[in-house]
C-alpha cells in the first residue's frame, strides 16, 4: 500500500470537496474554488470532514497512480483554504524587480527591462526591490510562474549572479587560475 496514497486528507472547516462523474473533482473554499480531473482508476471517498483515495487493485499502474491522486487532492484543498507562495531573489549588483500594475518589470542586467505578465490567479509581490513572491492557490501553476521569471536570468554558478529561489543553493565553480 502507497504510504502517501493511504493517508486521509483532513478537509478543514469552510472548504467543500465535490467529486462528479469520471473523478471530476471541484474544491471551494474561502480563496477560490479549482477544478481537476483525476484519474479514472481511483475511488474517492468523503466522510467525517476527511476525504481518502482509494484504488481497485495492486496493479502497477494503480499504486502510481495512488499517490498522485491524493497529493493532487491535497493540494487543491490546500490552496483552496491557505494557497501557496513561492520567493526568489535577484542577485548581482543593479539587479531589481519593480511592480508595474499587475505585470513584473525586472532589471537583470539586459540592455532593457524584462516584463513578466502574470496568469490568471496568480498574484506577484515585490515586497524589496531584491525580492519577489508569487502567489496563488493552484500549486501547479505557482511554480510555474516562478520557475518562468527564474528562467529570465537563472544563477550562474561563478558568481551566483541571477534570479534564485530563496532557499536555492547555487554550487560555485572556481575562476581561472591567476599565475
Amino acid at each position: 500500500m502507497s504510504r502517501i496514497g493511504k493517508k486521509p486528507i483532513p478537509i478543514p472547516a469552510g472548504v467543500e470537496v465535490v467529486v462528479r462523474e469520471g473523478n471530476l473533482v471541484t474544491v471551494k473554499g474561502q480563496k477560490g474554488q479549482l477544478e481537476k480531473q483525476l484519474p479514472e482508476c481511483l475511488e474517492i471517498q468523503i466522510s467525517d470532514g476527511q476525504a481518502v483515495v482509494l484504488r481497485p487493485s495492486d496493479k502497477k499502474e494503480h499504486r502510481s497512480l495512488h499517490g498522485l491522486g491524493r497529493t493532487l487532492l491535497s493540494n487543491m484543498v490546500e490552496g483552496v483554504s491557505s494557497g501557496f507562495a513561492r520567493n526568489l531573489e535577484l542577485v548581482g549588483v543593479g539587479y531589481r524587480a519593480a511592480k508595474q500594475g499587475n505585470n513584473l518589470v525586472l532589471n537583470v542586467g539586459y540592455s532593457q527591462p524584462v516584463n513578466v505578465i502574470p496568469r490568471e490567479g496568480i498574484e506577484i509581490d515585490v515586497p524589496a526591490p531584491t525580492k519577489i513572491t508569487v502567489r496563488g492557490i493552484d500549486k501547479e501553476v505557482v511554480g510555474d510562474t516562478a520557475a518562468m521569471i527564474r528562467r529570465v536570468r537563472p544563477p550562474e554558478p561563478y558568481k551566483g549572479k541571477g534570479i534564485k529561489y530563496e532557499n536555492e543553493f547555487i554550487r560555485r565553480k572556481v575562476g581561472k587560475a591567476g599565475k
